[in-house]
């Protein structure tokens, strides 16, 4: 699924600060662009689901396909360090700068009824 708030490969130019970040603080930069942003995989269903509920919200997350990103990998082992995983931590969804957690806890959050206070106070609802 692609959205206008996909970030690629090609999107990231070598004059940017990236290049001089590890990838834990590329990662920690990235999530703290925007309200709402998940780390994906385009070939990863639990991703799809979490992206598709962000949809179905009205929330425009900045989403960040790390098959298809040149740092991908290495942002996949920080991700992974910074969730406390030790198998694919994907999709990893921060809130408001914070890692939120994967899709069963998007969904949770859903279903007890927190995800939507979650989001507004992260700017990422208005309604």
């Amino acid at each position: 699924m692609k959205s206008g708030m996909d970030i690629e490969s090609s999107s990231i130019s070598s004059t940017t600060p990236f290049m001089n970040m590890t990838p834990r603080e590329m990662v920690t930069h990235l999530a703290s662009s925007n309200a709402v942003v998940v780390f994906s995989s385009t070939d990863c269903c639990f991703s799809t689901v979490a992206k598709n509920l962000l949809f179905s919200l009205a929330v425009g997350p900045t989403v960040i396909e790390l098959d298809q990103h040149a740092s991908g990998s290495t942002m996949l082992t920080a991700l992974c360090q910074l969730s406390g995983e030790t198998r694919q931590p994907l999709p990893a969804v921060f809130v408001g700068g914070k890692l939120l957690g994967g899709v069963e806890i998007l969904l949770a959050k859903h279903i007890n009824g927190a995800l939507i206070p979650l989001l507004k106070e992260a700017g990422a609802l208005w309604l």
